[in-house]
C-alpha cells in the first residue's frame, strides 16, 4: 500500500492549498486501489471506491487500463462488487473515452455471453474514440457473421452516435462578468509563469484573472443559478497572444459545466464574448470545448456626415456604446434565431456567425474532435457495410465563384483538401478538412496535449504527418524541480507516440531547446505545406502555418487531419527603398502602423491570412515578418517568394535538419531523413520549372489590399504597451507603433533583451559588430542596462563560435549559459552586463525568467502583456517595449531610448537586414 499512502500525503498537502485529491493517472496506484476494495473489512475501502469511480482519468493512461480491465472482471462476474454492479461497470466504460475501454468493450461485444455483448455493443453505440485495431476488430467480426458487429456498424452507418445526443437549447440565458477592458490577453486566463500547474487542471484554474475575479464569478452563478456566465474583453477581442487551451479550460472550470460525473475537473461549454469578437486561434479552441464565442460589437464607431470615422485627438475612432453588458446584466442567447437579445427579449446584435451549422455540431457533441472522430468512424462503418452514410452532419459549405482565381491560402487549401468534391475548385469561406503536414507541440502546452492524446486514446502518430516536434524551449532558462518533474514525462511520452524530441528519453543526444517555431520553420520543406503549432507564433515563412490548442494540436497528430474554414486574405505589397540605416523589423512594425493608417484605424488583419509578397528575403529573415503577425490579429500568414529565393530557403533547411539527424535525433521511422528527401524533391521540381514557388493567381480577390511604402520608414519604430494611456481599452495593444524620435532621447530602460523567435543569426551578429564598434571608438563597453541575449538555436551559437562574433560577445559577459550546470533558480535581480543565456524563449516566455517588477524592458520579443516579461511594481507599471536589434542594444549601452541622430551613428557601416520590393513580372 505503499503507493497509496504516499496519495493520501499528497492529499492532505493539497487540502493546504484548498485543493481536491489529484485525478489518478498510474495504474500502480489503481492496482493498489482495487486490491483495498477487494478487502472487505479494509478502513480504507470506502476512500477506495471513491477514488476508483470518480477519481481516475480516462483514456490511455495507465491507470485507466486497469480500471477498464478490473471492470471487465465485474461485468463477467469473475469478481463482485456490490457498490458496482455490471451494468454500473458499463456505465463506467462509456465514460472513459476509448483505448483500454474500448478494447474491453469489444472483448466482451464481441465474446461469447449473448446477454452481456447486447449490452456492451450498446454501449460501443456510444462511443466515437475508436482507431484503427479497433475498428479492424469490428470489421473482422462482420466479415465473420458477427450479429452484433453488424448492429454496432449499423448504428455508426447512422451516426447514431452523434443523432442521440440532445440538442443545443434554443434559448440560453447568461449573465454577464467582464474579465478586463481592452484586448484580454490568455495570460490574464492562464498565466505564463504557472505553465507548470497545467495538467493539474484545478490547481491551475487558481490562477485564472485573480481571486477576486473567481470569487465574483462563483458569486454570480449562486444569485443566477438558471444562467451560465459569459466572460468579456469589453472594448477588446478575446483571448490574444495565445491559443492557451489551458485558458479555456480555466474559463470552463470556473463558468462551464462537468463533462462527466466520473471524471473530475473536466468541463465543457464555456461562453467567451468579446467587443471586438474572439482572436481566431483561441475561437478554435473554444470550439475544442464545445464553447461558444460571441462577437458583441456592443461599442461602435462614430462616423461623420462623410461617412468616415470620427477621430480623437490621438487619431484613434471615438466609439459610441450600443448596449451595456457590464458585470451582472442579464442577457439571452436566442440560438433559434442567432440573436443576442436582451432580458426583456428586444434584438441587441446578430450572432449567427457563432452559430454556424458546424459549430452547432461541436456544441451538441460537446467537442470539435468528437465530431473530427465520428464523421471518420461513420465514413468506415458505411464503407464496411457496403452503404452510403446516412447524411446527418451538416454538409461542408463549398464556394465556388467563377472566373475568379485563387489566393494563396486557397491553393495550398485545395491541394491538402480531404473530402471534398471532387474536381470543385473552393474559395475563401469554403469548409474544409486538410491534410496536416507538420506539426509543432511545445513544452508549457506539451502535457496537456499528452493528456487530451490519452483522453481521445491515442497511442501513435498518423503516418499523414510528414513530421511532427516536441520543442523544449519554453522551458530551456531554469532547470529547476517543475522542469525535472515534467518535461522528461513529457519527453518520453511524446519520443514513444512518434515525435522528434528536443531531449532525448535515453539521454543519447545533447537537449536541445532550440525555439520551436525556428524548428518547425527549418522542418517545413514545402511550401504547400500546412502546419498546426501549439503556440500562436507558429506563423511559418514557408507554407501556410496556424497556431492551434493542446487538443487541436493532439488531433492533428492522431489523424493527420484539421478542419477550418478557407479564411480570407489580405495582400500585402512594398515599394520605395529602404534606408541603410534600417532593420528589417523597423518595416515589420511600420507594416501594422501604415495599415491602420490606411483603413481609418480598422485592423483588416484580423481573422485573416496576411499573403506577403516577400520575395528576396530567405527564410530565417522572413520569419521574422510571419512570425508578427500573430500579433496582427492575423490568422496565419503566407510568404510569396520566388524561386530561387525558395531553393535557397529549403538548402538551408535540409543543412539543419541534417545536424539534427548528425546529433542523434532521427527516429526509428526515419522522419528526419524523409524531409531532406521531401525537400530534394520539391527543389527539383521548381529547378525544372514542373512547379514554381507557391504565388497566387493574377485574378485572385482579397479581402483589402495593402501597400506599404518604404520611403517613409526613415527611423526606427517600436511597439509601445502604452502603459498610462487614459483610455484603458488601448493599453497593452501591439496597434501603437512610435517611431523612435517621440521618446526625445529621454525614456529610461531599465533593461534590454534579444532573443525569442524574432531574431535570427543576423541579429546576433549585429550586437558583435555594435559592441566592436563601440569598443573601436571608446576604448571599451559600458551597460547602463543589463542586456539579457537567449540566441534562438544552438546552430546560430555554433556558427558564430566558428565566425568569431561569440568570442565578443563573450568578452563582454558576466554570465554565459552551461549546459552542463544549467541554471536552477529564476535570477531576480540583473547588473548593467550582458546575459549570455540558453538558446530559448528566455524572457519572451514569462514563465521562468521576468524582469524586475515596474522595470522598462526594450525587447526584440513580441509580448508587451502586462505581467508577461515584466511585471508592475506597487509604485510604477511594468512595460515592455518591443524594437530592432540595434535598438535595444544601444539603449543598453546608454541606459535610455536613442535620439534617431544617436542610432543612424551607431549602426553606420553595420549590415543591417536588407530587404527590397521583388520586382513585378
Amino acid at each position: 500500500m505503499s503507493i497509496y499512502l504516499d496519495y493520501l500525503a499528497e492529499i492532505e498537502s493539497r487540502k493546504i492549498q484548498g485543493l481536491a485529491p489529484k485525478p489518478i493517472d498510474d495504474g500502480g496506484l489503481i492496482f493498489e486501489i482495487i486490491a483495498i476494495i477487494k478487502d472487505a473489512g479494509n478502513e480504507h475501502r470506502a476512500d477506495a471506491l471513491k477514488f476508483f469511480i470518480y477519481n481516475t482519468l480516462p483514456g490511455t493512461t495507465s491507470a485507466a487500463a486497469v480500471k477498464a480491465g478490473f471492470l471487465k472482471q465485474i461485468i463477467l462476474g469473475d469478481v463482485v462488487v456490490p457498490e458496482i454492479t455490471p451494468a454500473f461497470a458499463l456505465e463506467l466504460l462509456s465514460h472513459m473515452k476509448g483505448g483500454p475501454s474500448v478494447e474491453v468493450l469489444l472483448d466482451i461485444a464481441l465474446g461469447d455471453a449473448p446477454a452481456i455483448a447486447t449490452l456492451a455493443g450498446e454501449v460501443l453505440k456510444t462511443q466515437v474514440f475508436l482507431y484503427d485495431a479497433d475498428m479492424h476488430r469490428l470489421s473482422e467480426a462482420f466479415n465473420a457473421g458477427n450479429a452484433i458487429a453488424k448492429d454496432i456498424l449499423e448504428s455508426y452507418a447512422k451516426a447514431e452516435f452523434f443523432t442521440k445526443l440532445p440538442e443545443v437549447e434554443d434559448e440560453i440565458k447568461i449573465v454577464t462578468f467582464i474579465a478586463g477592458e481592452g484586448d484580454i490577453s490568455t495570460d490574464l486566463l492562464s498565466p505564463g509563469n504557472q505553465a507548470h500547474s497545467r495538467s493539474d487542471r484545478e490547481l491551475h484554474g487558481q490562477c485564472m484573472i485573480s481571486p477576486e475575479a473567481q470569487q465574483a464569478i462563483v458569486a454570480l452563478k449562486a444569485q443566477h443559478p438558471d444562467k451560465r456566465v459569459m466572460l468579456i474583453a469589453e472594448k477588446g477581442t478575446m483571448g490574444v497572444g495565445s491559443s492557451r487551451m489551458s485558458g479555456v479550460n480555466n474559463v470552463a472550470l470556473w463558468t462551464g459545466k462537468q463533462q462527466s460525473p466520473y471524471v473530475p475537473f473536466v468541463n465543457y461549454a464555456p461562453v467567451v464574448a468579446g467587443t471586438n469578437g474572439i482572436s481566431p486561434i483561441f475561437a478554435t479552441t473554444v470550439d475544442v470545448t464545445g464553447g461558444i464565442g460571441i462577437n458583441l460589437k456592443n461599442w461602435v464607431k462614430q462616423t461623420g456626415p462623410d461617412g468616415n470615422p470620427i477621430l480623437n485627438n490621438d487619431g484613434n475612432p471615438v466609439l459610441e456604446e450600443k448596449f451595456s453588458v457590464e458585470t451582472g446584466t442579464v442577457l439571452k442567447i436566442d440560438v433559434k434565431n442567432k440573436k443576442l437579445r436582451s432580458e426583456d427579449g428586444a434584438e441587441l446584435v446578430d450572432i449567427a456567425a457563432s452559430f454556424t451549422p458546424q459549430k452547432m455540431e461541436f456544441m451538441k457533441a460537446g467537442s470539435s474532435y468528437a465530431i473530427v472522430f465520428g464523421k471518420k468512424l461513420q465514413t468506415f462503418a458505411a464503407r464496411t457495410l457496403g452503404i452510403e452514410p446516412t447524411p446527418v452532419f451538416a454538409a461542408n459549405k463549398e464556394i465556388t465563384v467563377e472566373g475568379q482565381g485563387l489566393t494563396a491560402v486557397e491553393k495550398i487549401f485545395n491541394r491538402n483538401a480531404v473530402g471534398v468534391t471532387p474536381g470543385k475548385v473552393l474559395h475563401a469561406g469554403s469548409d474544409v478538412r486538410v491534410k496536416v503536414n507538420i506539426v509543432g507541440s511545445q513544452d508549457t502546452t506539451g502535457l496537456m496535449t499528452a493528456q487530451e492524446l490519452e483522453a481521445m486514446a491515442a497511442t501513435v502518430i498518423s503516418p499523414l504527418v510528414d513530421g511532427a516536434y516536441q520543442s523544449g524551449c519554453h522551458t530551456a532558462s531554469v532547470w529547476d524541480k517543475k522542469a525535472q518533474a515534467n518535461i522528461p514525462k513529457l519527453m518520453s511520452f511524446m519520443n514513444n507516440f512518434g515525435l522528434i524530441t528536443a531531449r532525448d528519453p535515453k539521454g543519447v543526444y545533447h537537449p536541445m531547446t532550440d525555439v520551436i517555431h525556428k524548428v518547425l520553420n527549418d522542418i517545413t520543406v514545402d511550401d504547400w505545406a500546412i502546419i498546426i503549432g501549439g503556440d500562436s507564433h507558429t506563423r511559418m515563412s514557408k507554407g501556410v502555418a496556424f497556431g492551434a490548442d493542446s487538443g487541436t494540436v493532439a488531433l492533428a497528430l492522431a489523424t493527420g487531419e484539421a478542419t477550418m474554414p478557407i479564411p480570407q486574405s489580405v495582400k500585402v505589397t512594398f515599394k520605395g527603398k529602404m534606408q541603410p540605416h534600417m532593420d528589417f523589423r523597423d518595416v515589420v512594425h511600420a507594416t501594422q502602423a501604415q495599415m491602420l493608417a490606411q483603413t481609418g484605424g480598422e485592423n483588416v488583419f484580423q481573422g485573416r491570412v496576411i499573403e506577403v509578397h516577400i520575395g528576396t528575403l530567405l527564410a530565417d529573415q522572413a520569419f521574422t515578418f510571419t512570425d508578427w503577425t500573430a500579433e496582427m490579429k492575423a490568422k496565419a500568414s503566407i510568404c510569396i517568394s520566388n524561386d530561387e529565393t525558395l531553393i535557397a530557403s529549403l538548402e538551408i533547411a535540409k543543412a539543419r535538419i541534417q545536424i539534427m539527424i548528425d546529433k542523434g535525433m532521427d527516429n526509428a521511422a526515419g522522419t528526419l531523413a524523409n524531409l531532406i528527401a521531401k525537400a530534394d524533391t520539391r527543389i527539383a521540381e521548381i529547378r525544372l520549372g514542373e512547379k514554381p514557388a507557391l504565388a497566387p493567381d493574377a485574378n485572385a480577390k482579397y479581402f483589402a489590399e495593402i501597400v506599404v511604402d518604404l520611403d517613409l520608414i526613415d527611423e526606427p519604430m517600436i511597439a509601445d504597451p502604452d502603459v498610462n494611456n487614459p483610455d484603458v481599452s488601448k493599453r497593452y495593444t501591439h496597434d501603437t507603433i512610435r517611431p523612435v524620435s517621440y521618446y526625445g532621447g529621454t525614456k529610461k530602460v531599465d533593461l534590454g533583451f534579444i532573443g525569442s523567435c524574432m531574431v535570427h543569426k543576423g541579429d546576433m551578429k549585429i550586437l558583435a559588430q555594435m559592441l566592436k564598434n563601440i569598443e573601436a571608438a571608446e576604448g571599451r563597453v559600458e551597460f547602463k542596462a543589463p542586456l539579457v541575449v537567449a540566441p534562438p538555436t544552438y546552430n546560430i551559437v555554433d556558427e558564430l563560435k566558428a565566425e568569431g562574433d561569440w568570442e565578443i560577445l563573450q568578452k563582454y559577459s558576466g554570465f554565459e549559459f552551461d549546459d552542463e550546470n544549467p541554471k536552477s533558480a529564476s535570477r531576480t535581480e540583473y547588473e548593467n552586463i550582458l546575459y549570455l543565456e540558453r538558446p530559448g524563449c528566455n524572457l519572451c516566455m514569462g514563465n521562468q525568467e521576468k524582469a524586475a517588477k515596474g522595470d522598462t524592458v526594450l525587447a526584440t520579443s513580441t509580448r508587451l502583456f502586462q505581467g508577461r516579461v515584466v511585471e508592475d511594481s506597487a509604485n510604477k507599471k511594468g512595460e515592455s517595449l518591443l524594437a530592432s536589434t540595434p535598438v535595444v542594444v544601444l539603449s543598453t549601452i546608454l541606459g535610455r531610448t536613442p535620439s534617431a541622430d544617436e542610432y543612424k551613428a551607431a549602426v553606420d557601416g553595420i549590415d543591417l537586414t536588407k530587404f527590397a520590393p521583388p520586382q513585378a513580372a
